[in-house]
């Protein structure tokens, strides 16, 4: 019998000073048996930093559909208008996603992201649309210590640092920029 994915429910209060965007958004996401608290936890904080003002910004089935990014954002046509992607993904993904999307977010984490980061960096030059941002290791190991499966957290986001606060205590990411996109 397969292992079912576990369903997460989360407030999620984002008052993000760099976008001037504040807003308040209830989420419901399922963890895949095979998924850590870290990675459940890095795709909230994506969403937080990437949730845009019209909320299209939704989580996908990810790790049951190799065909989707982690969270994405549709038009009304079905086009996608914004790929987000957690971990160190493949570059072939990558440019495969570039090719899909107008715009390709990477939220790289763990303690491989240097290594990864040096093998495909070179190989993503002809990916204009694709920005790639990383977490510090420890940060991003705090923040799984804050998953619960109903959480309510808050999300201020000054200067690309996150500072991800509930009741379990509170977590300060600098999220770095390897990685600009050159269109937009």
């Amino acid at each position: 019998m397969a292992l079912r994915a576990t369903i997460y429910k989360a407030e999620i209060n984002v008052a993000d000073n760099d976008r001037g965007y504040y807003g308040s958004h209830a989420v419901t996401l399922a963890r895949h048996p095979s998924e850590t608290d870290e990675r459940l936890m890095v795709r909230l904080l994506a969403y937080a930093l990437w949730v845009e003002a019209d909320e299209r910004l939704v989580f996908t089935r990810g790790l049951s559909d190799t065909d989707e990014p982690d969270l994405w954002n549709l038009d009304l046509t079905g086009a996608v208008q914004q790929w987000v992607e957690v971990g160190l993904p493949d570059e072939r993904r990558l440019l495969k996603a570039c090719g899909r999307a107008t715009q390709v977010v990477v939220l790289a984490y763990g303690r491989g992201v240097d290594i990864w980061w040096a093998g495909v960096r070179d190989k993503l030059t002809r990916a204009p649309n694709l920005q790639v941002y990383a977490l510090d290791a420890e940060a991003s190991k705090a923040l799984a210590s804050l998953a619960e499966r109903s959480m309510t957290l808050s999300v201020n986001i000054t200067d690309r640092n996150a500072w991800v606060s509930c009741d379990r205590g509170d977590v300060s990411l600098d999220v770095h920029c390897l990685r600009e996109a050159t269109v937009r």
